[in-house]
């Protein structure tokens, strides 16, 4: 009986430290990596937090899509041709759309590092 709660007690801290890797596949920047890329035409801009949080404060080229929305939303409003970065207040939201896009089939995604978080 000791060795079942062993491997659900192992089971459980696989499952969140993997929620806390990198996704494979999916670069990550800075917000001062993202500034160098905010022109760039050919990249689609995204942030999942929120429409209050989004409309409290954003960086302009960004398209609300909120996290909760975004694998209902994501083939109809963004093309798999193109990048797209994710950003959302820290990190953690955008890590999970990063997953999302990723099994949607989108193959160019990048995530903002420390989010909103870390923009001035």
């Amino acid at each position: 009986m000791e060795y079942v709660n062993y491997l659900v007690i192992a089971l459980f801290l696989f499952i969140m430290f993997k929620r806390f890797l990198p996704t494979n596949g999916v670069r990550n920047i800075s917000t001062t990596e993202l500034k160098a890329e905010l022109n760039d035409k050919n990249i689609q801009f995204v942030d999942v937090r929120t429409p209050g949080e989004f409309k409290g404060n954003h960086i302009r080229g960004f398209k609300n899509i909120p996290l909760h929305q975004l694998a209902q939303k994501a083939e109809k409003e963004l093309s798999k041709e193109k990048e797209v970065i994710v950003i959302c207040q820290s990190g953690m939201r955008s890590g999970q759309a990063s997953r999302i896009l990723k099994k949607l089939g989108f193959t160019k995604i990048t995530n903002v590092k420390g989010g909103m978080n870390t923009w001035n």
